[in-house]
């Protein structure tokens, strides 16, 4: 049985733990809120653009721009872009995209290179000798549209000079705070979707004004940035809203091992007590 002196310090210990699960609790909290309202401003005008250009891919024709016709090199090794996060402490976030990532390179049949954004992600997979394409960490503290727009520019690059044959990302969706999805994106060739209305007629038909390839240059780059852009947001929301979950559920943990500890070392310290009296008693009828 643990002593009273050995109890009255893991007692310590865990109330220290409880107060920095709180405050970390109370930390992601705050960040959570700034993260959504960014995230929920730029999800429909993301949301929108993949669906016009999802169509507008399909009415085209592919060769009218490199990024919408299939790869110079279908041999090619194709981009995966991992999203992780740059810290730990946040439940099964990192953990359960890294093995969703890991099953989705067991299933490509082809080679691949990877993108590896964020600390946990770009040790797990450099770790295992992975064919490292570009890597972004520590970006979440500030995160920037920049930050898309060099993961954009790199995935463009490498896609239009044959060097892979396809680019897709994968990232933690944002939910609900008590909910994150992990999503495999495809985001290179630009994937074809037709929209349609209710009656199943086409959406729209467009009409080109200056020439389609003016317009392609300037909108496909840009559509491929907000699509790295609103999933480095969607991580960013969903990694403070799971560590908030995690830090909340192990104060709880704390709370109820206080308890119990509390309730251990009274009966530890009344049996000690119980024990001093039963030999001054002892001690006394002895004289």
């Amino acid at each position: 049985m643990p002593s009273l002196i050995d109890l009255r310090r893991r007692l310590r210990a865990v109330k220290s733990t409880e107060q920095i699960t709180k405050a970390m609790k109370a930390i992601s909290a705050s960040k959570l809120r700034k993260a959504q309202d960014r995230m929920v401003s730029a999800r429909p005008f993301a949301q929108l653009m993949q669906r016009v250009l999802g169509d507008l891919a399909l009415q085209v024709d592919s060769t009218a721009h490199p990024l919408l016709s299939e790869s110079l090199s279908p041999d090619a090794p194709k981009l995966l872009v991992v999203v992780t996060a740059d810290k730990g402490l946040c439940g099964g976030f990192n953990s359960t995209l890294i093995r969703k990532a890991t099953t989705v390179l067991r299933e490509i049949d082809s080679q691949v290179v990877m993108g590896l954004v964020g600390r946990r992600g770009r040790d797990y997979f450099v770790r295992r000798n992975a064919d490292v394409c570009f890597e972004e960490v520590n970006i979440f503290n500030d995160l920037q549209y920049s930050h898309a727009q060099t993961m954009a520019r790199v995935s463009i690059d490498q896609y239009t000079q044959g060097a892979v044959s396809g680019v897709s990302v994968i990232y933690n969706e944002f939910k609900s705070v008590m909910q994150q999805e992990v999503v495999v994106e495809t985001l290179l060739p630009i994937p074809k979707t037709a929209v349609e209305d209710e009656d199943g007629v086409p959406d729209a038909d467009y009409l080109f004004e200056p020439a389609a390839a003016e317009i392609f240059d300037d909108l496909l780059p840009r559509y491929v940035e907000t699509q790295f852009f609103r999933a480095l947001l969607e991580s960013a929301a969903a990694e403070h809203a799971a560590r908030m979950t995690a830090m909340d559920s192990a104060s709880r943990n704390a709370g109820e091992m206080i308890d119990s500890l509390t309730l251990h070392m009274n009966k530890v310290r009344q049996a000690a007590i119980t024990r001093e009296l039963i030999e001054v008693v002892s001690g006394a009828d002895a004289l």
